[in-house]
């Protein structure tokens, strides 16, 4: 699930931006939400240090000593990935903000169809991204994992369940396609199991299971077949 943060002084813009992007969210089917609504730059940069951002809309006056570019820059010292799109009548900041490797800058007063725009491109950024992938997009695309987020895959039955520390995720779908496309910590551990070795907290011998960290209780199971090499990428 994609993970928003709207930043603006004005409270009636941010509710009006938010508005205007939940209805996006469904006519599109797309798996996201907006986690803040902020009016202080301090605000952002505490959920930040606490929590996964994907997206992030902010304004460039702010009313504050912090403006929005101050803001862009700090939070790219920390994460290059996130999605930064400024929002301003200000235009003649529009070649400074994209100092910061800004996804979009959309000119105040903003139109719904100028914004749906903006999401159709990012969503289909995420989709044609040729880098390291970030996102696992299921269900012909409308669902979409910070793959981060993924402790461990199961394949049941015709079934694969994205074991993540809120919830589960089913795809209908094969090891075989989804290997080619996962990031290189995602380790075959099992015939039935794929791990992101980014969450191991412990390896269970007697078990031959994975424990994961924080207070995940669901456990990967390893396979006699794919131990040895499971070991060896973890010492490297």
């Amino acid at each position: 699930m994609l993970s928003f943060v709207l930043c603006d002084d004005n409270k009636v813009m941010l509710e009006k931006l938010s508005t205007m992007l939940k209805s996006i969210f469904v006519r599109h089917n797309i798996d996201a939400k907006i986690d803040l609504l902020a009016t202080k730059p301090q605000e952002v940069l505490d959920y930040f240090s606490n929590h996964s951002i994907n997206v992030l809309f902010l304004d460039i006056d702010l009313k504050t000593s912090t403006s929005g570019l101050d803001l862009a820059e700090s939070i790219r010292k920390y994460n290059k990935d996130i999605y930064i799109i400024f929002t301003s009548a200000h235009l003649e900041y529009i070649l400074i903000a994209y100092r910061y490797k800004t996804f979009d800058f959309i000119p105040k007063p903003i139109t719904p169809e100028r914004l749906n725009e903006t999401i159709v491109r990012l969503l289909d950024d995420i989709s044609c991204s040729k880098k390291k992938p970030f996102f696992i997009r299921l269900n012909n695309n409308s669902t979409i994992i910070e793959e981060s987020s993924v402790y461990f895959i199961k394949k049941e039955g015709m079934q694969l369940i994205f074991y993540t520390e809120n919830r589960e995720y089913k795809l209908y779908s094969s090891f075989k396609k989804l290997e080619g496309v996962l990031p290189p910590h995602f380790i075959r551990c099992h015939k039935s199991y794929i791990v992101n070795i980014n969450h191991i907290g412990q390896i269970s011998s007697k078990d031959s299971c994975i424990i994961f960290d924080k207070e995940f209780e669901e456990k990967c199971f390893i396979g006699p077949k794919y131990k040895n090499y499971l070991v060896e990428v973890l010492k490297r």
